[in-house]
């Protein structure tokens, strides 16, 4: 959770590709039978709600931008 807060706008968006592609691939393993612990699934859409709480918290002005912006 606080390697997240250190990161700017731009980590964080790509972070959430990054995350939302797991998630699909996961889903996808999950759905053919390949996946042998299912919570794995349920960590990556924690981590997935957490970015997005965090781009929220960027849209109401609750955290500062890096470099003063």
């Amino acid at each position: 959770m606080l390697e997240l807060r250190e990161l700017t706008e731009l980590e964080l968006k790509n972070r959430l590709i990054e995350a939302e592609d797991n998630l699909e691939a996961l889903r996808f393993q999950l759905d053919a039978g390949q996946l042998p612990s299912t919570s794995r699934v349920r960590t990556v859409r924690r981590d997935i709600a957490r970015i997005r709480t965090m781009q929220r918290e960027f849209e109401l002005g609750l955290r500062t931008r890096k470099g003063g912006q």
